[in-house]
């Protein structure tokens, strides 16, 4: 792999500012949103006035722990524009979430709010190791997701020539990878896998593509399939991180010369890691629930937005910035398995450390009488020969000795797992309510 580190002159002064520097702007800039969230959103009116503080009791950046959290529940219940802070006039750009478990929530984006959306994706390209005038491949779906706009509009405010493909077309994707020639490659890193897979079906050395750099986001995914990607791909894997709530992509982005977590673009976005069950702000280094309050969005300002996402924050290394640590789960993603807690990403793990198993893998909840039942359901490799049936045995006493559970694991054969063409479906519950 080449080197891709960006030149220093090339950052933006608030990446390598000092960190007095950086919470001094983020103290303006939160004390100017809390005052414009409480004077033209009537849920924040409400909340605030609640639970009894107001925009001037914000002295110092500690202070934001006595506001109020948003929730999913909070964009649902205002559903659709209860929650912009402009009239609907100025709001240049709606996106929102599929509503596949309720209401959508919906956001929306004045053309300042776009502007910096833009700027922080063209920021966290470049972090990751793109460059004016290279081709940058967009296989993120494109519509409400905000994915596939985030990443076209960033990408061409760094200066890249975009393609936007959008998602799907596994067999369109892989030849316009080899006709285009793109350096960057935008998509979730499980249809990454699928992209991989059909390179290897028309016996093509994935290694020989033109790619320096794909920027994988939307789901969390492990170091361990970082490696998979870039020795498969001869290329850098980098992590980004985002959500519609907040912005979309480009709220934080693994640089790509350190990949040791992602810094947060801080001037725009303030964290808090926070216990989710008690809700109690918690020091940087510990592992917590992922809170976020926009510090620069117009149309629609969040305040401690909780994300549900798991990680800890953790010193800047190649940017001031503050970093999080991959993201190892969702509080609403983990499994409760006989009174033990799993998350998908253990299994991953797992899985990716025994050869002749690939990294498409699904796990299956079940429950007979009082009892869960987990099976995870694996793919083999496509050269592996007959011993993945050995390789499910040891994958299943791996996740007895790691995590405590008895586990059935299932090797299919190639293909034997639907492929996402977007963020990937890993657990199917199956379990009632009953006990």
């Amino acid at each position: 792999m080449i080197d891709l580190t960006p030149p220093r002159s090339s950052l933006d002064a608030i990446e390598i500012a000092s960190r007095d520097e950086i919470a001094a702007l983020q103290l303006t800039r939160l004390k100017a949103t809390l005052h414009h969230a409480y004077a033209h959103v009537p849920h924040y009116r409400r909340a605030f006035d609640a639970q009894g503080v107001h925009p001037d009791d914000c002295r110092t950046l500690a202070d934001l722990a006595n506001f109020p959290f948003t929730g999913k529940a909070d964009l649902r219940d205002n559903y659709p524009f209860g929650l912009f802070a402009v009239p609907r006039e100025q709001v240049a750009r709606i996106h929102a979430s599929s509503g596949t478990t309720g209401k959508p929530t919906v956001v929306g984006y004045t053309k300042q709010d776009v502007d910096m959306w833009a700027d922080v994706m063209a920021r966290s390209i470049r972090a990751s190791g793109g460059r004016a005038g290279m081709v940058c491949h967009v296989a993120y779906g494109y519509g409400l997701f905000t994915g596939g706009l985030g990443a076209h509009y960033g990408a061409e405010r760094l200066g890249c020539t975009v393609v936007p493909i959008s998602g799907g077309m596994t067999e369109r994707q892989v030849t316009l990878i080899a006709d285009f020639k793109p350096d960057v490659i935008m998509v979730t890193p499980s249809y990454m896998l699928a992209v991989l897979d059909e390179f290897r079906k028309r016996g093509m050395d994935p290694r020989a593509t033109s790619l320096k750099v794909g920027i994988f986001g939307a789901e969390p995914w492990t170091n361990a399939m970082r490696l998979e990607i870039e020795q498969a791909f001869d290329m850098h894997a980098v992590d980004i991180y985002g959500l519609s709530e907040v912005i979309g992509p480009g709220v934080a982005c693994e640089c790509v010369e350190t990949k040791d977590g992602l810094h947060i673009w801080e001037d725009h976005f303030y964290p808090e890691i926070i216990d989710p069950d008690t809700g109690a702000v918690l020091a940087d280094g510990e592992l917590g629930e992922l809170v976020f309050t926009s510090l620069t969005k117009e149309a629609m300002p969040v305040i401690r937005y909780r994300t549900r996402d798991l990680t800890r924050l953790l010193p800047g290394t190649a940017r001031s910035m503050r970093r999080m640590e991959k993201v190892t789960g969702r509080s609403d993603d983990m499994m409760i398995v006989r009174g033990v807690n799993v998350f998908p990403t253990q299994i991953e793990e797992m899985l990716l450390e025994i050869e002749t198993l690939s990294a498409h893998y699904q796990i299956v909840l079940t429950r007979e009488g009082r009892m869960d039942e987990m099976e995870v359901r694996v793919e083999g490799r496509r050269e592996a020969d007959d011993s993945v049936g050995e390789a499910g045995r040891l994958l299943s006493l791996r996740i007895k000795e790691t995590i405590g559970i008895s586990a059935r694991v299932s090797v299919l054969p190639p293909d034997g797992i639907e492929r996402s063409q977007g963020k990937a479906r890993r657990i199917v519950d199956l379990r009632t309510a009953k006990t």
